[in-house]
């Protein structure tokens, strides 16, 4: 069975073909600028990699493309289109209207455009999008909805529950969904696997860090909570994005500033977060070399990083009743010794015995542990696969 993963945004369009035989990626690639002058194709497959300077207006043009390169003479790896059983697409924000992978009909999708995009208007409409345009230009092949919020849909009420009126909560929709819930997911089955016990067995902290950040505390391989809420604007500050912050200053800030709400809740997704504390970057690697040149600002935004993740980590630890590992994903997670290092000192009461040495070795790309044989709780560092997560998912569906 051959699986085509999709992940659609605004003006771009990634994609993997997986062979789920071997769950080995046959091609992959991305569309970038979709619908702007300079649209393009990196394309790779075959053991050869293509550059497709190709005007994409739209991306049903950008499907065809990709279709076009994975059927290519030189880099292709596939003879026909009737090879590819299905396609599954990455889907941010489900809501209360779907619970777990599904399957395309005319009512999911008519459920879809009408009742998901203001949950995510930067990315539900895009993905939708590259539905539409899978669907015309690849008629009759199955289609699947892979949820980022998927995962979390067995956190307890008591967990997702916003304290505003319960009537607004019914109504409205208002409550924690969390965000990154592939990624979650696959890094907390491979900690198991890794540490050779049954995911059910375990209580499991992930922290996915990147320039969106988001940690959640899996307990028996089932989310029981998240740090992302209604949007993915919740939770430990990020690349440019405040995180937690208290709605009454949210209110002041825009007077102040003379924002209006639109406005605000722009100015909290794109000015602030690190780069706002930095005034440098939202990129890591500049932090890290701002505080190693001096740079008093970067430091005090790596350092309330860490703090805030290092605080999610002892809650969760609290709520779950007990700690078996952490695991650190993603850019920020698997590339960035200081952060891993800062978030775990002084959780030694928890039973982390942390291992510097094997924290600052070299990045292979494997699972790592970073903690000391010895240690009661172990820390790893897993490179997250959302893709091979959503393609598995549409697997298993058909």
């Amino acid at each position: 069975m051959k699986i085509l993963v999709v992940n659609a945004g605004s003006s771009s369009l990634k994609y993997q073909l997986i062979d789920m035989e071997t769950e080995k990626v046959l091609a992959k690639g991305g569309c970038e600028r979709i619908g702007i002058a300079g649209s393009l194709l990196k394309a790779k497959g075959n053991g050869g990699e293509k550059l497709y300077n190709v005007d994409m207006p739209d991306h049903k043009k950008a499907i065809k493309l990709v279709l076009d390169a994975l059927l290519d003479n030189e880099i292709g790896v596939i003879k026909s289109m009737n090879e590819i059983d299905a396609v599954g697409h990455r889907v941010v924000a489900s809501g209360e209207y779907f619970k777990k992978t599904t399957l395309v009909t005319p009512e999911v999708l008519k459920t879809l455009e009408e009742k998901t995009f203001e949950l995510a208007p930067l990315h539900n409409p895009s993905a939708a999008t590259g539905l539409r345009a899978c669907m015309e230009v690849m008629p009759g092949t199955p289609m699947a909805l892979v949820f980022d919020t998927s995962f979390h849909a067995t956190m307890p009420e008591k967990a997702y529950l916003y304290g505003i009126d319960y009537d607004d909560y019914k109504n409205y929709g208002i409550r924690k969904y969390g965000a990154h819930g592939t990624s979650h997911k696959f890094v907390s089955l491979e900690a198991a696997k890794y540490l050779g016990k049954k995911p059910e067995k375990l209580k499991i902290v992930t922290c996915h860090l990147g320039n969106g950040s988001s940690i959640t505390a899996v307990d028996g391989g089932k989310c029981i909570d998240t740090s992302m809420g209604f949007t993915p604007l919740a939770g430990v500050l990020m690349g440019t994005r405040s995180g937690d912050i208290d709605a009454s200053a949210v209110e002041f800030l825009a007077r102040k500033k003379g924002l209006s709400h639109a406005d605000a809740v722009t100015y909290l997704n794109k000015k602030c977060g690190v780069a706002g504390i930095s005034g440098v970057s939202s990129d890591f690697r500049d932090l890290v070399a701002g505080e190693e040149s001096g740079n008093e600002r970067c430091a005090l935004a790596l350092d309330m990083f860490a703090y805030q993740v290092k605080k999610y980590v002892g809650a969760y630890a609290a709520a779950m009743g007990g700690l078996d590992c952490i695991v650190f994903t993603a850019g920020i997670g698997e590339n960035t010794p200081t952060v891993r290092e800062d978030v775990c000192e002084g959780l030694e009461f928890l039973g982390v015995e942390f291992d510097a040495k094997a924290n600052n070795a070299q990045n292979d790309g494997s699972i790592r542990e970073i903690s000391k044989k010895r240690s009661k709780v172990k820390v790893l560092i897993i490179p997250t696969n959302e893709e091979l997560v959503i393609a598995r998912e549409t697997a298993e569906l058909l």
